[in-house]
């Protein structure tokens, strides 16, 4: 099992930087502002020879323990216990502030092994904080610069005796890891196995629960959570077994009307959700239920349906509606008037705070996951599609009947469908819907988007003279 190597430090020291250069991608957010990072961040790191497990944190600050920044300190604190190694960031051109002075006692109360890195070091401007820096007591600092890689091999050094390199067979493979891997379309392993879990992203409006529903699913205070909305800004990933079947779920932050969107961190964070959700396979869309399926509830739902990635509808918070019945109906009547174009979709009641329900919206993903991963033979396709013809064919057009000659599957993930007829620029759109609502009833395909396009097929006469 890699080592694993906790980066702390104040506030707009670089650590995030850092972490994005050990894992070789921009995964971390990264601004000016202080106190970018809240929640922890964990990805698989390389240096030279070594791998190990790199570990992001929030800025470590004095505060109330009931605080944002005291629940931020809590996670950061966790981090440090969990570690073989951390990293102690500081400033090198701010010098060492109180702050870092406070923080150096917390670490030499602690058991784990501290090595102490001055960031920013590049140039003159960083020499008095790097020499101000053994004033810590941790020994010599590492002099680098995050932001352009200088001083890695000095970090390496460092890091050798907690680290164990990885033998050459090793170095071979491909093993850097990112939070979000490329969708492989042709990959016939099906998602749910240690080596290939399902990605499952949970995304929402601010303040839906989403972290709280992640954090009773795994049984531990894995995330930030509180009352305030739009603690969550980076998109996180956890991985666990639910019934001898591998998750990778994702936590997002809340994504508001874009009209709001005004800061460029709040837009950063709202990138990086988009960004989970075109490369999950199923995507948990959390409503409240007090306020369910207001009209950024639908945006939400008809991004992720025009993304194509399989749905399930979440309404959490469940145990604080008092008219249950009457909030069913409200649900119904709102599925069977909004969701058209994913009819059918699972829609889930549970509380994140308590835990109910959380066994039938794990059930529900895999299910849709099935749904959006299956294929229909070409015979079947075509009987269906004679079966159409003869009950319903398409109108004609100037006088002139639009012929539909054959139909087939090429892709899945989501179901992709093919129809080789005449004409297909004069085709209703009313026609098209007919035909996707025919597909999702007849071969049990409800609540999953399905893509369905036309070929034209070629004339053998076109070329030739009259």
């Amino acid at each position: 099992m890699p080592a694993t190597v906790a980066i702390v430090g104040r506030p707009n020291v670089g650590k995030s930087t850092l972490f994005n250069r050990l894992v070789g991608k921009r995964l971390a957010l990264v601004d000016d502002t202080p106190g970018v990072t809240r929640d922890r961040r964990a990805g698989e790191a390389r240096l030279g020879d070594l791998r190990f497990t790199i570990v992001d944190t929030a800025g470590l600050e004095q505060a109330e323990a009931h605080s944002l920044e005291g629940r931020m300190r809590a996670q950061t604190e966790e981090a440090i216990a969990a570690a073989d190694v951390v990293l102690f960031v500081v400033d090198a051109r701010a010098g060492i502030v109180p702050t870092d002075e406070h923080f150096a006692d917390l670490l030499r109360k602690s058991p784990t092994p501290i090595i102490l890195v001055a960031n920013k070091a590049e140039g003159k401007a960083g020499e008095a904080g790097l020499y101000e820096a053994f004033g810590l007591g941790f020994g010599e600092p590492v002099a680098l610069s995050a932001e352009h890689g200088e001083g890695m091999a000095s970090l390496y050094e460092a890091l050798l005796p907690y680290v164990d390199e990885v033998k050459e067979a090793e170095e071979q493979r491909d093993v850097a890891v990112t939070d979000v891997d490329v969708e492989d379309d042709a990959a016939e392993e099906p998602a749910g196995t240690k080596e290939r879990p399902l990605r499952v992203a949970i995304v929402g409006r601010p303040n839906a629960g989403k972290s709280t529903l992640i954090n009773k699913i795994l049984g531990e205070e894995r995330l930030l959570t509180g009352p305030e909305a739009g603690i969550t800004r980076d998109s996180i990933s956890v991985e666990w077994e639910w019934r001898d079947r591998h998750l990778k779920i994702f936590d997002t932050a809340g994504i508001r009307r874009k009209a709001r969107v005004q800061e460029k961190l709040e837009k950063l964070s709202v990138a990086d959700a988009l960004r989970a959700i075109r490369f999950a396979e199923v995507v948990i869309v959390t409503l409240d239920a007090l306020i369910p399926f207001e009209k950024q509830d639908l945006q939400i739902i008809d991004l992720v349906a025009r993304e194509g990635r399989a749905i399930v509808i979440a309404i959490n918070k469940w145990d604080l509606v008092e008219d249950r019945d009457a909030a069913a109906q409200l649900f119904k009547d709102a599925h069977e008037r909004y969701l058209n174009q994913i009819r059918g979709v699972q829609i889930v009641t549970l509380s994140g705070l308590h835990g109910q329900g959380i066994d039938r919206l794990l059930d529900a993903a895999f299910k849709a996951y099935e749904t959006w991963n299956r294929r229909i033979s070409t015979s079947r396709l075509n009987r269906w599609l004679d079966g159409v013809l003869i009950h319903h064919p398409p109108p004609a057009v100037s006088g002139r009947r639009i012929r539909l000659r054959y139909i087939t599957q090429p892709k899945t993930r989501p179901p992709h469908f093919i129809v080789f007829c005449s004409r297909p620029e004069n085709l209703p759109e009313s026609y098209t819907r007919y035909l996707v609502n025919g597909l999702r009833d007849s071969f049990d395909m409800a609540g999953t988007p399905i893509r369905l396009s036309y070929r034209k097929g070629d004339n053998p006469y076109h070329s030739k003279d009259r």
